[in-house]
This record gives structure tokens, C-alpha cells and sequence, in this order.
């Protein structure tokens, strides 16, 4: 896929690949994908990763939330705010497949394409804290502090299978929408303020979960 004139150029690194198997969590001893374990490779396909594992269909996997990244620096401020966390709040443990050191809400776009190894994804919407979060790091209100301050992590649709390996290097193909950050969604279904042009470029927003588009569509602002 050709450059679009605005598409960025710089070049980033896949740091981390993580994956799952089947844990159980909480008092009600349910089934969890949110146990991941690092990887050196991994085969990806429109599911996402071969040999990961979505439990809850309903909020994650599918071909609109495929791939899972979580920021890096969204582990601070979370470890800032609760520093027994401070072992345990890494890299991979919010249930993420990547990690990748600069991306984070503010600076990644919906229907933003990356190419990484030999795979093209691309940037589908936000991902939304459930209490498993909280669970899963015994910290109650976790979930509800991840979703305060923004830092949900997104999802990606596999737009080319391949492989991925840590190390890969990671490279913006193409910026489809240049005002419509994660971070503007995240705002605009929170009601933390927006104009109503925000909201329009948000809803017509070039790759955008079908969801979430059908979420933006039934806000009304005066």
C-alpha cells in the first residue's frame, strides 16, 4: 500500500510478544485470557495470533480486535498510583500481544496501518477495562482508574497474515485519519469534552470498529 502524504515515517521496535493459555480468575473462578507469557515468534492470521487465547468473545478476539497492544508508559502512571504494583504492573501483564515503547492513546490513530515483520495491521479502536483487571492484580477499582485516566490500551484487524518476531522493527504505512486519536475516542465516550466536530470526524472515521462507530452514533451534544 502506497504512502499517503501524510503518513508518518519514523521507524519504532516490536520490544514485546506475548500470548496466552487458558487460566481461571476471581471468586467465581472464570475462565481468563489475561494471563499472557512472552514470546520470541508468532504466527499471525485475521484472528491474531495463532496460539492466543480471547475467553470472552464479547469484548475481545474477532477480526475488529484481533491484536492487543497496551503503552508502556500507562504501567507508570499506574504503579505511580499504586506502588505495591511495582513488580507486578509490567509489560504484557494488562494482557496485551505487543509492546512497543513510543505508541500510546494520544499519538496512535484510528485506521492508522503498521507494518511489522511481514504482517500489515491496523488500528481498529479502544480496548475497554473489565474487572478482570482488578482481579487479576488484587486491587480493587483498578479497571475503574484505567478507564479514568485513559489508558485502556487498543485493538487491532490483521490486514496481512504472516509472522511476528520480537525485535521486529515497526513502521506507520499510512495515517488515515489525522485528528482522530484513540485518545479523542476515548474523550468522546467518556464525555470529557468535544465539539461536535470532533465528533462527526470520529464517527466517519476511516476504519473504525463498526461498534464503536454504532457507540458514537447514538451521542447527542446541545
Amino acid at each position: 500500500m502506497p504512502l499517503s502524504s501524510h503518513a508518518m515515517s519514523y521507524l519504532m521496535q516490536l520490544t514485546g510478544l506475548y500470548q496466552a493459555k487458558v487460566k481461571r480468575i476471581g471468586r467465581k473462578n472464570e475462565r481468563t485470557g489475561i494471563y499472557k507469557y512472552s514470546v520470541a515468534q508468532a504466527e499471525v492470521n485475521h484472528l491474531g495470533l495463532v496460539h492466543d487465547v480471547q475467553v470472552d468473545k464479547r469484548y475481545h478476539g474477532g477480526p475488529e480486535r484481533a491484536l492487543h497492544q497496551y503503552a508502556l508508559r500507562s504501567y507508570e502512571k499506574i504503579i505511580k498510583a499504586f506502588p505495591l504494583l511495582h513488580k507486578r504492573a509490567i509489560a504484557g501483564s494488562m494482557g496485551e500481544n505487543l509492546s512497543i515503547a513510543t505508541m500510546h492513546e494520544g499519538n496512535v490513530n484510528i485506521g492508522d496501518i503498521y507494518q511489522i515483520g511481514n504482517c500489515q495491521i491496523q488500528v481498529s479502536g479502544p480496548r475497554m477495562p473489565c474487572f478482570k483487571i482488578s482481579e487479576k492484580f488484587n486491587t480493587p477499582n483498578l479497571d475503574k482508574f484505567v478507564a479514568k485516566y485513559g489508558i485502556h490500551g487498543w485493538y487491532y484487524r490483521v490486514l496481512q497474515d504472516g509472522s511476528l518476531s520480537q525485535g521486529d522493527t515497526v513502521r506507520l504505512v499510512e495515517r488515515l485519519n489525522q485528528k482522530v486519536s484513540i485518545k479523542l475516542i476515548l474523550d468522546i465516550i467518556q464525555n470529557k469534552g468535544f465539539t461536535q466536530e470532533q465528533l462527526e470526524n470520529a464517527i466517519q472515521a476511516n476504519g473504525l470498529d463498526p461498534e464503536w462507530q454504532q457507540k458514537l452514533s447514538n451521542l447527542n451534544i446541545s
